[in-house]
């Protein structure tokens, strides 16, 4: 058992993992994590425990790996419902949009031009809504710290690894949550 469940240690103040996160999530992010926890309570925990019982009835559960591997998948869904539940409870559900539209707040569609006049789309949503392929990036990203308040056309200079990055507003749109 020695070192089983050791694993290297980080200093809490540096350590990202230990960063607060915003609460944040829109209407249709808590709505699709809604639909995968009734999934997982409804009909992949149910079936998971199914096998796990016909499994332990063929007898010695040290060998079998039917068993094995399905106690270990049903374990891990307990937790990610554990989890999800718990997550639910703490989230602010954002379903209406911000009093002036004309600068960039929680859900907004942001337009960026950089140094190049390349441009890019990205949306400002909660942690557990990101998404790289959609560019739907956290709100407590370092990027939307930076343009969170900011108006059509104002300059916006980030930090990234290959240096700062200049980024000028060129569009601003959110969805109507209702609609």
């Amino acid at each position: 058992m020695k070192g089983r469940n050791m694993t290297r240690w980080r200093d809490p103040a540096k350590d990202p993992r230990q960063e607060p996160k915003s609460n944040l999530i829109t209407a249709e992010g808590a709505e699709r994590l809604r639909g995968i926890l009734d999934h997982l309570s409804r009909v992949k925990r149910p079936v998971l425990s199914t096998k796990v019982g016909e499994a332990a009835a063929l007898g010695d559960r040290s060998e079998n790996a039917d068993y094995t591997y399905n106690k270990k998948e049903l374990n891990r869904v307990i937790a990610r419902i554990r989890y999800l539940t718990k997550r639910l409870d703490e989230l602010t559900v954002v379903d209406r949009l911000p009093a002036d539209t004309d600068k960039v707040y929680f859900g907004a569609f942001v337009t960026l031009e950089d140094e190049e006049g390349e441009q890019m789309r990205i949306r400002l949503v909660g942690h557990d809504e990101t998404d790289t392929t959609k560019r739907w990036i956290s709100v407590d990203a370092p990027l939307a710290k930076a343009l969170l308040g900011r108006a059509l056309d104002d300059e916006v200079t980030v930090a990234a690894p290959g240096g700062e990055t200049t980024y000028v507003i060129t569009e601003i749109a959110y969805r109507d949550p209702q609609a």
